[in-house]
């Protein structure tokens, strides 16, 4: 008899204990204040869709707490400052007014025909008691879906519906003078990281510079032990000495080498007549895991109109002095600027301690 009472007793006290869960839960939802992301550290999946058929799913590896932690569409590393300033809005966001009755037909008429669908996934626990200290049975569940649509007229606000809610809201950060809707973007070039490379000098194995036009200028900085030694010339012979601060200085490019964005509208007429030649030059990094990255360069007019206005596009009045187009891998054409990779850009004579030049001029 006394079992059979321990036995309601703990089916009572284990319901009761569910059924205050799913109250708590649900009270807690429905709070006006209650609109943003909770846990943002257990995001694990963001899914976001506009109606102009952009689609992005950026993924969370939360095993993983480098900047490599997050993924685009599981192909390409994300943007770490994107990514942080996505959760920070997600995780920051407050309701700051009820939308107007007179205004809301239009602005529900509006979402429904221009808004940013954003879907959040995140790992929970089956059981999640007395404040995380008992937790069991984790799996990844969507928390929360927003419809983002367009700003308010004093551009302080921005309209979003919450999946599960009756009518949109006048939602604002606080500290943000300005719209969280712009920080919702369905195109997955933005969230893309610039990073070409992230090498430390002691995991670099090799690096070669191709020049096209100067082969007898190229050069390769190659480990040798745990040093390096510098091939130069066509072909690359091993020098008896060279420069070391500045052999150093070339391979601390590569521990946080960027590019500046992605070339996402060449003009037809660089297309035709920079691309189709031979790149100005050829760089290569390998590191000792044997893992390539090839950077192939080439020049940038200031001005598209001028190829064919100019009758010498050789003078040098006609090249973008600051930045270079880049194909990186034969995959991603982008910008690079001279100043970022001023190190890398010299010819062999500037590490044998002679004059400093830009070779891809």
């Amino acid at each position: 008899m006394k079992k059979k009472n321990r036995i309601i007793l703990f089916a009572t006290v284990s319901l009761g204990l569910v059924a205050l869960l799913f109250v708590l839960l649900l009270g807690h939802r429905s709070t006006l204040d209650d609109f943003a992301v909770k846990n943002p550290e257990t995001i694990t999946r963001i899914f976001m869709a506009d109606n102009r058929q952009h689609r992005v799913l950026l993924t969370h590896n939360l095993e993983n707490p480098s900047d490599s932690a997050w993924m685009v569409d599981e192909k390409y590393y994300a943007s770490a400052p994107m990514i942080d300033m996505l959760v920070s809005t997600l995780s920051g966001m407050r309701i700051r007014e009820k939308v107007n009755r007179a205004a809301l037909p239009n602005v529900v008429r509006d979402l429904s025909t221009n808004n940013v669908k954003v879907e959040v996934y995140q790992k929970v626990y089956a059981i999640d008691w007395f404040k995380g200290k008992l937790r069991l049975f984790p799996h990844e569940k969507k928390t929360v879906t927003y419809y983002v649509g367009h700003e308010t007229r004093d551009m302080m606000g921005s309209y979003i519906l919450r999946e599960g809610d009756k009518e949109p809201y006048v939602i604002y950060k606080p500290g943000l003078r300005g719209i969280v809707n712009t920080r919702f973007i369905a195109d997955p070039i933005p969230w893309r990281s610039h990073r070409i490379t992230n090498l430390d000098v002691k995991n670099i194995d090799r690096v070669q510079l191709d020049i096209m036009s100067a082969p007898d200028q190229s050069y390769a900085v190659v480990r040798d032990g745990d040093g390096f030694c510098l091939e130069c010339g066509n072909p690359l012979t091993r020098a008896a000495g060279f420069d070391t601060a500045r052999v150093a200085q070339m391979l601390s490019s590569f521990t946080n080498l960027n590019f500046d964005e992605y070339a996402v509208a060449v003009p037809k007429v660089e297309v035709d007549s920079v691309f189709s030649k031979k790149p100005k030059t050829v760089i290569s990094v390998t590191d000792r895991f044997g893992n390539c990255r090839e950077i192939k360069t080439y020049v940038k007019y200031s001005n598209p109109d001028d190829i064919k206005a100019m009758p010498d596009t050789a003078m040098y009045q006609v090249f973008d002095l600051n930045r270079l187009y880049a194909i990186i891998d034969s995959k991603d054409t982008v910008l690079i600027q001279y100043y970022v990779f001023d190190n890398i850009l010299q010819p062999a004579d500037f590490f044998l301690g002679k004059e400093r030049y830009h070779v891809a001029l």
